[in-house]
């Protein structure tokens, strides 16, 4: 098992920003999903791996890059769920999603939904976009962040029963029943602190 950074780039919207950029430069290699290999490709850098029914890319490539494709033929899941089974098949767990969101709002709701799936076999996973990090809280945590930073809570659970300190807007024991209710928050200093409900699993969102 390797420990190096993997990155599963999802064929959403290419990174532009400095921070998930930096990321594809550092990662020890690049799992993509179908289409999103072209996009790499473009970038002048290739995948280390292409995962996914394969449907978005075009033959030439296929040739290309017929030594680096992993096929799961399956249609009950997406790309992005392939790619993460193929991470878990070789245990590489330091595991980032970048692309996951843009072009498709429903593609981007059933991404951050499935990050909560995955974070049940890699807690730390972390999808990063253009403008924020979303990671997924369970139990008691406590985050880094910087004074002023743009904090959201969105439970995937409905009813998760939430504490957090460390925020300008505290909760106390706030049943969540609606995405919307933890979200547009801020923190006060250099940490703040969840309890979650036994079970519950909380997207937490933090601003770049």
């Amino acid at each position: 098992m390797s420990n190096g950074l993997t990155v599963i780039l999802a064929d959403g919207d290419f990174p532009r920003h400095s921070y998930p950029l930096s990321l594809l430069e550092q990662a020890e290699r690049i799992v993509c999903c179908d289409g999103a290999a072209l996009s790499l490709l473009k970038q002048g850098r290739e995948p280390d791996l292409v995962v996914g029914d394969l449907d978005s890319l075009p033959y030439e490539l296929k040739e290309k890059l017929a030594r680096k494709i992993v096929h799961y033929s399956e249609q009950e899941s997406n790309d992005l769920s392939k790619a993460f089974r193929c991470c878990m098949e070789r245990e590489w767990r330091n595991i980032v999603i970048l692309g996951a969101t843009g072009k498709r709002e429903d593609h981007t709701l059933g991404n951050l939904s499935l990050l909560a799936e995955y974070a049940a076999s890699v807690p730390q996973i972390r999808m990063v976009t253009d403008h924020g990090i979303f990671s997924v809280a369970t139990g008691f945590c406590r985050y880094d962040c910087k004074p002023g930073q743009q904090i959201s809570l969105i439970a995937i659970d409905p009813g998760t029963e939430v504490t957090a300190k460390g925020l300008k807007y505290p909760l106390e024991e706030l049943r969540l029943y609606m995405w919307w209710q933890g979200t547009l928050n801020e923190a006060l200093g250099d940490n703040f602190e969840l309890q979650i409900t036994p079970g519950c699993r909380l997207l937490v969102y933090h601003n770049l």
